[in-house]
């Protein structure tokens, strides 16, 4: 038979043979019965033995290369002289009366295919491989891939030269252009960014580009040169294999998950569209073109935020089975570590968020209200999920987690001050020997004095204790401005004590053992003692 024919043959016979023994062992190796071992001529896999419990497949595999390259580097013995010796169990292939390899009617069994022709298409292989090994390794092929290497490196130096000098280029380039247009527009984005850590950004991005370039080349010239000479060539397909089988399992993973895919694009434009829905449903009832008789249009958006978060919630548990590799131990143990790291410490980020959405309901304040909370008074600024800022009269900022306010008595000096005004009151002790008619007039005086104090509903006074030494008066009074309760309680109480001086009359708090011998009054002529200054 001709060698060409013998070849095709051989190739023919090969992949048939390389397909049913992946179909038999991806069923054998699973039950862990069947080994397999390639045999590698110069990086080159000419077919693939098995092997038995006492005769290991890599064994076979290793002997029979043995005797390959035993063959190859006889030179006296002609590649196409190779012989078939049938016997009873086993076809041999030998070269003269030397054997290389025994085919028996396992191999042909397992294969699918006649033992005799299994045994042709392996002397074709072996035939082609021999006369392969002799040509790469004759001293005009040598010739050749060392002239092709001293090429190759002579293109190398040109590439990194053309690299590192387009390099050097782009980054004179850079500094008269790209420099000057990142600080003109930072200067436009008043400062937004700044210009000095841009271009740092930039030139790092220069230089790793430049390091990618050198790597790509550098992989494919050592790639080139390592395929020329066979010694070497078993590295070359060790780098090739380094970059193709990532990139084919890519590719193939990205085929396979078209479908998963495709899915959880379309349930992504689903929820968006679900989610804009429903937000454009609360926008109404938060600006009130839709309403609900027990719905608080302050509720909506609040209420939006938990709906959207059990949406995407629901979403997420939805799309889990489809994300890629979901199904992956390593997905599934990352899934459990984030897991562990959420159970242990979201515990006060639990009770922050459940508290914050709590107190939207519970409806105790909102932004812009004056309150008290706790220890801090000041006006409400901003109301988070997790927590309530609070800004001071004295202009501090004031960062209260809601779990605490939740626990906390709240005072709400804003929610009914707008309507009907928000009460103002102060106490004073006053002798017994006063009159309580005149002290009562005394502090309606003082309120009616006052700027900011509201005529109705009008001031009011209440004798709220009889005590051993005085007697306790509580003057209330209405404003209008919850924001200026602070300096109305100041000038309230300037006025009270001008009143009480005006017509002699003591106040007793605090309150004292034994009376004095002149009344503890300023006479109006000591009213602006220095450093005091008349009005006018």
């Amino acid at each position: 038979m001709p060698f060409f024919l013998r070849v095709l043959l051989a190739s023919v016979l090969i992949t048939h043979a390389a397909l049913l023994a992946a179909q038999a062992g991806s069923q054998d190796d699973s039950n862990g019965q069947l080994e397999l071992a390639p045999v590698v001529i110069d990086g080159k896999t000419l077919f693939r033995l098995r092997g038995i419990t006492s005769y290991p497949a890599h064994v076979r595999a290793a002997t029979v290369r043995g005797r390959i390259l035993r063959v190859a580097r006889d030179r006296s013995i002609d590649p196409d002289s190779l012989t078939l010796k049938s016997g009873d169990d086993v076809t041999e292939i030998q070269a003269g009366d030397y054997t290389v390899l025994g085919v028996t009617d396992v191999d042909a069994e397992i294969e699918g295919i006649g033992r005799k022709l299994l045994a042709e298409s392996y002397s074709a292989r072996i035939s082609m491989a021999i006369t392969e090994f002799r040509d790469e390794r004759s001293r005009e092929r040598l010739l050749t891939n060392a002239g092709v290497a001293l090429v190759t490196t002579l293109i190398l130096a040109l590439a990194l030269w053309g690299v590192l000098r387009g390099y050097q280029f782009l980054a004179r380039w850079s500094e008269r252009r790209v420099q000057k247009s990142i600080e003109a527009l930072a200067g436009k984005s008043y400062n937004l960014f700044h210009a000095g850590q841009m271009w740092r950004i930039f030139s790092a991005a220069l230089k790793l580009l430049r390091l990618l370039l050198i790597a790509v080349i550098a992989y494919f010239y050592l790639n080139a040169v390592l395929g020329l000479f066979p010694w070497t060539r078993p590295l070359a397909v060790t780098l090739l294999s380094m970059v193709l089988t990532p990139l084919k399992a890519i590719g193939t993973g990205f085929v396979a998950a078209l479908p998963d895919l495709f899915f959880l694009l379309v349930l992504i434009l689903v929820v968006r569209a679900g989610l804009k829905l429903i937000r454009a449903f609360f926008t109404g009832i938060h600006h009130r073109r839709i309403r609900f008789e027990s719905f608080d249009a302050d509720w909506a958006m609040p209420t939006y935020k938990i709906i959207r978060i059990l949406v995407i919630a629901f979403s997420v548990v939805i799309a889990y089975p489809y994300i890629p590799g979901s199904d992956s131990l390593a997905f599934k143990g990352v899934s459990v570590f984030l897991g562990v790291l959420l159970s242990l410490g979201s515990s006060s980020f639990i009770a922050n968020t459940i508290a914050g959405l709590t107190m939207t309901y519970r409806g105790a304040f909102k932004e812009g209200d004056m309150v008290r909370i706790g220890d801090v008074v000041g006006r409400v600024d901003d109301i988070r999920l997790m927590v309530t800022r609070v800004i001071t009269p004295k202009n501090e900022t004031v960062i209260l987690p809601n779990s605490n306010i939740l626990n906390t008595d709240v005072i709400n000096y804003s929610s009914r001050a707008r309507k009907e005004g928000l009460m103002l009151h102060t106490t004073v002790g006053i002798g017994f020997d006063t009159p309580w008619r005149q002290v009562e007039a005394l502090l309606l005086m003082a309120a009616d004095r006052t700027e900011g104090i509201l005529k109705k509903p009008p001031p009011f006074v209440l004798q709220k204790e009889l005590g051993d030494y005085a007697v306790t008066y509580e003057l209330n009074a209405a404003c209008a401005d919850e924001g200026q309760m602070l300096k109305l309680y100041s000038a309230l109480h300037g006025n009270i004590q001008d009143v009480f001086n005006e017509h002699g009359v003591q106040i007793m708090s605090p309150r004292y053992v034994s009376d004095t011998e002149k009344p503890k009054i300023v006479p109006p002529e000591n009213w602006y003692a220095a450093p005091a200054k008349p009005p006018g």
